[in-house]
């Protein structure tokens, strides 16, 4: 199939497939005009690249075991559970900062609006 229906068939831009080729992540054929040909299983394979980047994976830890996931279980590829364990520790991590600036932002808050009380009761008496 050509791009634009591979395109089409998942939704994915052009734009993002020519991208995953250049990444290593899917090998059309190139016809003799230049085209590019992609196989019946490009497909699926779009859609588990497009799982991947849902789970915040890079494209360049994609390739390391993307071969493995489409022809074996995750569970037997043994590149793919460093990386979300990686990839979880990093969201723990924004997660505590967020929290941080959260507390930061309550604590302003909570500051303004006593000064502003504070400021209402002096000027009644």
């Amino acid at each position: 199939m050509k791009i634009g229906e591979l395109s089409a068939r998942t939704g994915v831009s052009i734009r993002s497939l020519r991208y995953y080729e250049q990444q290593g992540l899917l090998a059309p054929v190139r016809q003799d005009n230049g085209y590019r040909e992609y196989s019946p299983l490009a497909e699926e394979q779009v859609r588990v690249i497009q799982f991947y980047l849902s789970l915040g994976i890079s494209t360049v830890q994609i390739a390391g075991f993307l071969h493995c996931v489409l022809q074996r279980k995750e569970r037997f590829c043994s590149e793919v559970l460093p990386i979300y364990k990686q990839k979880l520790g990093e969201i723990d991590e924004q997660i505590r900062l967020l929290q941080n600036i959260k507390t930061n932002l309550e604590d302003r808050i909570r500051s303004i609006v006593e000064e502003e009380e504070e400021d209402e009761c002096s000027s009644c008496q």
